[in-house]
């Protein structure tokens, strides 16, 4: 069975935070090579919303505040086997949801690899960046404006 959870860091439990930080470390880490900060201090301050299959997490994305105050989603991910299965739609639709009726925020940002581009515009984002190069992966910044 699957289910989706949204937590605050201080709700999460220790089993679910270290699921978390393992899928984390599999798919960016492992899967894409990518060695980088994982651990970056932002965890604490945001929301952490997760799908859960059999006591392990095949989907994830981090909402936080960037150092401007804006809103923002990151490590967006799905594992791999469940991927093609409508589940990454579902992630950003609940995270855009959430952003704008709980959070009141109608701008999101978002750092997407440049092969997601497409994905994320499909939602609303649209580039504000020039593809540029974060850790060995090329990225652009895009932002979701929601007018009321």
């Amino acid at each position: 069975m699957m289910s989706w959870q949204i937590k605050k860091f201080s709700d999460l439990t220790i089993d679910e935070l270290y699921a978390i930080l393992q899928v984390r470390f599999n798919v960016f880490v492992l899967e894409q090579q990518c060695l980088y900060a994982e651990i970056d201090g932002k965890d604490q301050t945001a929301y952490h919303l997760f799908k859960e299959q059999d006591g392990e997490v095949v989907a994830y994305l981090r909402i936080y505040r960037t150092a401007a105050g804006q809103a923002a989603l990151g490590r967006v991910l799905v594992q791999r086997q469940c991927r093609g299965k409508g589940i990454a739609e579902e992630l950003l639709t609940k995270a855009i949801c959430f952003v704008e009726e709980e959070l009141k925020e109608g701008t999101i940002k978002i750092q997407a690899q440049e092969y997601l581009i497409d994905f994320y515009g499909a939602f609303g984002f649209v580039p504000v960046s020039a593809v540029y190069l974060e850790d060995g992966i090329p990225h652009a910044d895009m932002l979701r404006i929601h007018l009321s």
